[in-house]
């Protein structure tokens, strides 16, 4: 939530060290244009499997099942949820998130209101159900804490047919500061109960850098090489902190038997430790992990997966043990996210696959106040590593588009780093046109229309790796990719378009309806509103990836 500023010296060298590398990378690349001779009968082909015709409009084949993977309400309310926490139990994956509700002034004075946790399902991580709210986190429900707007990050887990999920909120029994709590439920949707107390006191972890060290926790559970169960529960921002629970999953385990529970650096004084040698720029938000054999086994090493630095990336480390093993970083996997301050991951097995679930701000109206959940595969290398992410559009069920002129000419954004500083967002002049960006720039998921889902004519053409970044016509005329941060009916016109016949005689041309009569038209390389008179430039082909 609140975040500390780590020291970025390291990060901005490898920036600058990318930026140096795309320079060179631009001063060398010759943008030869790939001569595409589309003849009538590869148009007609290309037609029936991406767009059909009727009369001059054309219906385009809409992705779906794209990120974020729920929230959309229709009619052009959305909900939001941050932090997302999975679990997978019987064949089903339930996703879980807190409720944002910060409303814009709350939003500009970064206050979080997230009243209560939010629970979906799914079988096939295709259609997802909405189970609705599993815990109200207020004062009625939860003794000690402090007000009834702090559902902050969370998970749920299954220990011997219960299920416990483990929260963290502003605690007035501990001087104000945050604190980790428990609740317990017969059901992974709903009927969890706060067990009246919290499970670690902001109090118990000094010495503290803030007082919202004591939140995000993750906690695994199963069985070590040699057949001993463990049941971890880590947590923490700017600090991190791990200890073993009993088996009544509510109460710490007493590692050393001196009948109190504590915390500091080694096993011999402290129940709780406070270890985070090898965890470069720990911010928050740890996730515990293990990978499991196709019998269910567990092998290999313990991954830590966590947020990186401000703004936030997401990295890992891994041990051979999470209690008293030191840590070895592996890398950044996923740069910022070009929507939201924060990010959050959750990763599980579903299937014989590995997923990663993260958050950004890509619905609209959205920021790092109002997030909502994405996912996308996870994939290890042979030795144990993890291959980087991206933030996905498409995520794992989505459509990918190209779209090009007849000359072969692609439509793409310009290469652009998603920045570290607070003050670069939201995004809104991100050049677009023909040739520009490097790999993945010129790749598009295109949707319903956001002015009007049901036509279906309408589109909005969203960037798949810059989720939340629409082509946008801007006031002077000029499309760029821009965020969607206020929600609002004129936002939507300018992010939708009207799909016609070719004005070219094949192909689509793509009408604003913020603009009637104006359509998206290449002029000196770049994206911007014609009237359509220069016809070879105001019409494109659509291919999928």
């Amino acid at each position: 939530m609140k975040k500390t500023i780590f020291a970025q010296t390291r990060f901005l060298v490898l920036f600058l060290i990318a930026i140096s590398v795309f320079t060179t990378a631009c001063t060398n690349l010759k943008k030869d244009k790939i001569s595409k001779d589309i003849t009538d009968k590869e148009t007609t082909k290309k037609e029936e499997t991406i767009f059909t015709v009727k009369n001059n409009d054309v219906i385009i084949t809409k992705s779906t099942g794209h990120n974020p993977v729920c929230g959309y309400n229709g009619n052009g309310n959305y909900t939001y949820g941050g932090d997302p926490f999975v679990l997978t139990d019987n064949g089903t994956v339930y996703l879980y998130t807190g409720h944002d509700l910060s409303d814009d002034n709350e939003v500009s004075r970064a206050v979080y209101n997230i009243p209560e946790y939010l629970c979906y399902s799914t079988t096939d991580m295709k259609e997802w159900k909405a189970e609705g709210s599993v815990f109200t986190l207020d004062t009625d429900n939860v003794k000690w804490a402090k007000d009834s707007a702090s559902a902050w990050a969370s998970q749920v887990t299954k220990y011997k047919d219960k299920y416990y999920l483990y929260f963290c909120t502003w605690d007035k029994t501990s001087l104000g500061k945050q604190s980790i709590g428990v609740a317990v439920s017969d059901s992974p949707t709903g009927g969890f109960k706060d067990i009246g107390k919290p499970l670690v006191q902001g109090t118990l972890t000094a010495p503290e850098n803030n007082s919202w060290d004591d939140i995000d926790p993750s906690v695994w559970t199963g069985t070590d090489g040699d057949g001993v169960e463990h049941r971890y529960l880590a947590w923490g921002n700017s600090k991190f902190y791990v200890c073993e629970l009993n088996e009544d999953m509510i109460s710490v385990k007493d590692l050393n038997g001196d009948g109190e529970i504590t915390c500091g650096t080694k096993e011999e004084n402290a129940d709780i430790i406070n270890n985070q040698e090898g965890l470069d720029y720990f911010t928050e938000a740890p996730w515990l992990y293990r990978r499991q054999d196709e019998n269910g086994g567990y092998y290999g090493k313990y991954y830590l997966f966590y947020a990186y630095g401000w703004r936030e990336r997401m990295a890992y480390a891994v041990t051979d043990d999470p209690l008293y093993g030191s840590w070895e970083f592996g890398k950044i996997l996923m740069l910022p996210t070009a929507t939201s301050n924060t990010n959050h991951m959750a990763v599980f097995d579903f299937k014989g696959k590995t997923y990663f679930v993260y958050h950004n701000g890509s619905l609209p109206g959205g920021n790092g106040y109002r997030r909502s959940p994405c996912i996308t595969e996870l994939h290890f290398n042979d030795d144990g590593s993890i291959m980087p992410l991206e933030e996905t559009t498409a995520g794992i069920n989505g459509t990918i588009y190209k779209i090009a002129l007849k000359d072969g000419a692609e439509v793409s954004h310009e290469f652009f780093i998603n920045s570290s500083g607070d003050n670069e967002y939201p995004y809104s002049e991100i050049k677009t046109g023909t040739d520009l960006g490097m790999d993945k720039d010129n790749e598009w998921v295109i949707t319903a229309g956001k002015s009007d889902t049901e036509n279906e004519t309408y589109v909005s053409i969203q960037s798949e790796n810059k989720p939340g970044l629409y082509l946008t016509v801007n006031e002077t005329g000029n499309i760029t990719l821009a965020q969607d941060t206020d929600a609002s009916e004129e936002t939507a016109n300018r992010q939708t378009f009207h799909s016609v016949k070719g004005l070219d005689g094949d192909g689509v041309s793509f009408e604003s309806v913020a603009q009637p009569g104006m359509y998206i038209s290449v002029r000196d390389s770049l994206l911007c509103l014609s009237d359509g008179s220069d016809k070879e430039n105001a019409t494109f082909y659509i291919s999928k990836q």
